[in-house]
């Protein structure tokens, strides 16, 4: 027999199952496969050594308490060297060790737990929204939180099989420490099955931590301070910061239905509200959370742009400029950066993400039929440049150059070392890219506009702020922004800030 009759894939073989009580026993609620197991199981994602394999980890909906279960039709006897994968073995240092139980200990446990209905998320309640006619909670708590760090050691395994290159956290560091991260919990509430059974499903969650931000004294003197000794102790909350988010994760069954957008806004309301964090920032995010987050800060932002009447000038330089080609134009002559840096503050968005915010909002401003996407003639445009009659047609012209600007400023070290000729194309190249990325998200963001709209008409409901930012996650994973250089890194954000004010187009 040969050895690909022994091998099975390990996605297919693994399944999630989120289960609460029943009438008479426990019943399944959810189930749904990774989509990961490479940590796991390796690279190939393939498990050697059964047939008809089936890993099955539970976990109750309300506190996740887990239980991994495994049955197979058979199994390779070993030949040498040769033997079946130790299942037990490999899945120890992923999941709690309380998830090897026996399986009719588990359900017993699950069907017979008294404290379930007493049952209420870790921390403090943040939010409430409804979705679907559907009633949702997010609470958070901090790491130090014995409940929330053992909660959150539960669903450590998610992790590995939905977040590519995610790693679990240590949550066995000293408590200043812990007390850096924020978890955030989405929760439903439901009718309980039973009586005893608990009113919380678990929908997904998130962590964020405090990154100390070292904010540089422009003073020139310096005074000397008798600082009383022992020196107060001081802890990370207190400290300026920026917050980031390192995990974000609603599990399949609850995705498409808003609930990354409510997450995401909830963690930016507390980063709004906390006058020690500076901005928010993302850790590695993929393609879907980029669009979701481009979504979601583009509605923030939307009213601050549109009430300050944020656009790009036509014509810089007056008459000038129709005249002559000025040799350099200060980027203020073109947009107000005093206005965009002090709206950037305010909402302690970080600066690459906001200028990705900036882009697509002025992009949207310029009629389809002026830009790339609606057919423009770009040979004309390219001629006539700064010069052209139409001013959607120069704000276009000045829109490209100002993208190609911060494209420039955060890949130079890239460019520099390509010809001119080869460096311009790759420019032009990225910033239509880039356009194609924004124009897939402004549509998105406009239908989704109209349809809800649409449907507070139809039930007789004005909008509000609230129930307008209620976007979806993002699903279209392909409309994501696309960037041809690098990934950007915001880490130097602040640093190149003064740079980017003086920078001429």
């Amino acid at each position: 027999m040969s050895e690909g009759d022994w091998t099975c894939d390990a996605n297919d073989a693994v399944h999630l199952t989120i289960v609460q009580p029943g009438e008479t026993k426990v019943k399944t609620i959810s189930s749904f496969h990774p989509q990961f197991t490479y940590p796991i199981f390796g690279d190939e994602e393939q498990i050697f050594g059964y047939k008809g394999l089936i890993i099955r980890l539970r976990f109750a909906a309300h506190d996740l308490r887990p239980n991994i279960n495994i049955s197979y039709d058979e199994k390779f006897k070993p030949v040498g060297d040769i033997a079946a994968v130790d299942l037990l073995e490999t899945l120890k240092p992923w999941v709690p060790e309380e998830a090897f139980g026996l399986l009719p200990d588990y359900e017993k446990a699950v069907q017979e737990d008294e404290d379930a209905k007493d049952f209420v998320p870790p921390g403090k309640l943040v939010h409430s929204y409804v979705t679907r006619d559907r009633n949702h909670e997010i609470w958070a708590g901090s790491l130090a939180d014995p409940q929330v760090r053992r909660l959150l050691d539960r669903a450590q395994i998610f992790v590995s099989l939905f977040i590519e290159a995610g790693t679990p956290l240590v949550t066995d560091d000293p408590e200043w420490t812990l007390e850096r991260w924020t978890v955030y919990f989405v929760y439903e509430k439901v009718k309980p099955p039973t009586p005893t059974a608990s009113q919380y499903s678990i929908v997904g969650y998130a962590t964020t931590y405090r990154w100390w931000f070292y904010q540089r004294d422009n003073t020139q003197g310096r005074t000397v301070v008798n600082d009383p000794f022992p020196a107060p102790e001081i802890r990370p909350a207190q400290l300026p910061a920026r917050l980031r988010i390192a995990q974000f994760l609603v599990l399949p069954p609850h995705q498409g239905s808003g609930h990354g957008t409510h997450l995401y806004t909830t963690i930016h309301a507390a980063c709004f509200k906390d006058p020690t964090i500076t901005e928010l920032t993302v850790e590695d995010p993929n393609e879907a959370f980029d669009a979701l987050r481009d979504t979601a800060d583009y509605h923030i932002l939307l009213p601050e742009f549109l009430g300050h009447k944020v656009d790009i000038n036509p014509n810089p330089y007056g008459e000038l400029s129709k005249r002559q080609r000025p040799r350099r134009v200060p980027t203020s002559a073109l947009i107000p950066t005093k206005l965009l840096h002090d709206i950037r503050s305010k909402f302690k968005i970080a600066s690459t993400q906001f200028a990705h915010i900036m882009e697509m909002y002025l992009l949207g401003q310029i009629p389809a039929k002026n830009r790339l996407a609606g057919g423009a003639n770009m040979s004309r445009l390219l001629i006539k440049k700064h010069n052209a009659e139409d001013p959607n047609d120069r704000r276009y012209y000045w829109w490209r150059m100002l993208t190609k600007q911060r494209l420039y400023k955060r890949h130079r070290d890239l460019l520099i070392q390509l010809d001119s000729s080869e460096r311009v194309e790759k420019l032009e190249e990225t910033v239509t890219n880039v356009e194609e990325g924004y124009d897939a998200l402004l549509k998105a963001f406009n239908a989704r506009e109209e349809a809800l709209k649409a449907k507070e008409e139809e039930a007789g409901v004005l909008a509000t702020p609230e129930s307008t930012a209620v976007l979806g996650d993002a699903s279209s994973r392909d409309q994501r922004v696309k960037r041809k250089l690098t990934v950007e890194d915001e880490e130097d954000e602040a640093e190149n800030e003064e740079a980017a004010k003086r920078t001429k187009v």
